[in-house]
């Protein structure tokens, strides 16, 4: 085998190892969109309740869910308390714990829009109802930094510098 092909071969190799230890190829996290929404179990008082502090000392911005708004549905407590449970954990960090609402909330990969209403979720720009939504912070919405992705990287950089060690014990 020529010493060029080799040679070459070897640095590929090495090149694709570190930048797939920096997570710049072979393995990378995968990052998941994300609502806070209530629970189906929800007792109807608790979420009233949650609803409340969410729309008045939580800070989230509740007029979607006013007589009128687009997310406005009287007969579904659920919904009005999910968009409302949403807004504040986007405004909040998308956590277990900012969505919680003493245990009336969960997190979900699930889209909860309908109809007209369309529920902002963790990867959100832009704006509804001519308000700013906020999405994640970069350090919560990507998950590339997690431990699991972290190994990842590692693993797919120890194949190809065992390719390269293989390659120089050849020449």
């Amino acid at each position: 085998m020529p010493k060029t092909f080799c040679f070459s071969f070897a640095f590929f190799c090495l090149l694709w190892s570190l930048c797939a230890a920096q997570g710049g190829g072979g393995s990378t996290g995968v990052a998941v969109e994300l609502w806070c929404v209530a629970k189906n179990n929800a007792e109807d008082a608790a979420l009233q309740s949650a609803i409340d502090w969410a729309c008045g000392a939580g800070g989230a911005d509740c007029a979607p869910i006013q007589p009128g708004g687009p997310c406005y549905d009287a007969s579904d407590i659920v919904r009005t308390a999910s968009f409302a449970f949403n807004d504040y954990s986007l405004k909040h960090g998308m956590t277990q714990d900012s969505c919680n609402f003493q245990n009336t909330a969960a997190l979900t990969s699930l889209n909860p829009s309908f109809n007209g209403c369309k529920f902002p979720s963790s990867f959100s720009k832009g704006s509804i109802n001519g308000t700013t939504n906020v999405g994640l912070e970069p350090t919560a919405a990507d998950i590339s930094s997690s431990n699991s992705a972290r190994l990842g990287r590692l693993i797919g950089g120890l194949i190809p510098m065992s390719l390269l060690f293989a390659t120089l014990l050849m020449l």
